[in-house]
């Protein structure tokens, strides 16, 4: 009986994305590994990744597509792809976060989640005890972040509230994190959600 293959094609949940891209070169050799990688995976970038697809190879070759964020437009343009790869194509998605990839496209492929139990890391802000010079100067450092980066941030708050300093959080609050999700993806200014999110501990404090 023929061994299996180590690794499918199928989406990766992760945060460290080149680290993951390196681990799949050298666990995929002498299998061909083609990548893509961008900050914001573009049309013109599933152009690129479709070409790759159709060329014919004899061998298993596995397409890596990474980004830190995804046009709809693109994603839309790999369906048909994803769906019905040409023969011996294997295609790989990386994405730091599951809501960047459309529910179609999270449908086409399994979806893995790597976890790096060290990254969670402790923000050095006490929400038990703020006082708005620590929100001025939260909002300072964290004022040119990404939306992933933001997304990531917000995580760190919720994790420093409920486990660091162990604060039962009122369903306004709770109410906040939700929504603060909610209009990172809808592009709002991240000092804004950051704002909205640390003021609201200093209303419950009182």
């Amino acid at each position: 009986m023929q061994a299996p293959n180590p690794v499918k094609g199928h989406i990766l949940i992760a945060s460290e994305i080149e680290e993951e891209i390196e681990r799949l070169q050298k666990e995929l050799h002498p299998l061909r590994v083609v990548k893509f990688f961008e900050e914001n995976f573009k049309i013109e970038h599933a152009k690129l990744v479709t070409q790759e697809a159709y060329i014919s190879e004899s061998q298993t070759k596995y397409i890596i597509i990474a980004a830190l964020e995804f046009t709809s437009v693109a994603q839309n343009s790999l369906l048909k792809l994803l769906e019905e790869p040409p023969t011996n194509i294997e295609f790989i998605i990386i994405s730091p976060t599951k809501s960047n990839l459309l529910p179609t496209v999270r449908s086409r492929l399994p979806i893995q989640k790597r976890e790096h139990a060290h990254r969670q890391e402790v923000l050095a802000i006490n929400l038990a005890r703020i006082e708005y010079k620590e929100i001025f100067g939260f909002l300072k450092e964290h004022a040119r972040v990404s939306k992933n980066e933001a997304k990531a941030l917000v995580e760190g708050l919720f994790y420093r509230a409920t486990v660091v300093d162990q604060l039962i959080l009122s369903q306004r609050q709770l109410d906040n994190f939700d929504m603060a999700y909610r209009l990172l993806d809808l592009n709002s200014r991240p000092q804004s959600v950051f704002a909205m999110l640390l003021m609201s501990f200093t209303g419950e404090r009182a």
